[in-house]
């Protein structure tokens, strides 16, 4: 079954792309939920249209994108937190406090693009994934420390 995106699916694609799901996928979750619509050829040529009369907003969106990577390039997060005597954190560390600490460097950038591929549960050094466009992705490395 193909369906339309109508927003951004984690692990699936993104707005306005044409995937393949299982039917049961598509008809149970996707469509009630309002993320994506059956691909017929009618939904096929009103996205067609959409797409070409969208261009020019979409590549300023990816321009927008390009210049907070830029920005995020050159930062290097420290996050504090309480450890216990053998180093190991009590909890983890997720997107939540580095979406906190990009906030108060002046970067609003939405936790739920940010990505942290292994779990963080020891002090060390680690990096994150900010996905900011389907086009647009920057590392950012952050530091786990003792809380003093």
């Amino acid at each position: 079954m193909e369906v339309i995106l109508k927003e951004d699916v984690t692990n699936l694609g993104y707005k306005n792309d044409i995937v393949k799901v299982k039917p049961g996928y598509g008809r149970n979750y996707l469509i009630p939920q309002g993320k994506a619509v059956i691909a017929t050829s009618s939904a096929r040529k009103v996205l067609a249209e959409d797409l070409r009369q969208r261009a020019h907003k979409l590549e300023k969106i990816k321009k927008d994108a390009e210049e907070i990577a830029a920005k995020l390039k050159d930062i290097s997060l420290v996050i504090k937190t309480k450890v216990s005597s053998t180093g190991t954190i009590f909890g983890s560390v997720t997107n939540i406090q580095i979406a906190d600490e990009l906030s108060k460097l002046g970067l609003e950038i939405d936790r739920k693009i940010i990505i942290i591929k292994e779990s963080v549960k020891e002090v060390g050094n680690y990096t994150a994934t900010v996905k900011l466009h389907k086009e647009v992705s920057v590392e950012v490395p952050f530091e786990v420390v003792a809380e003093a």
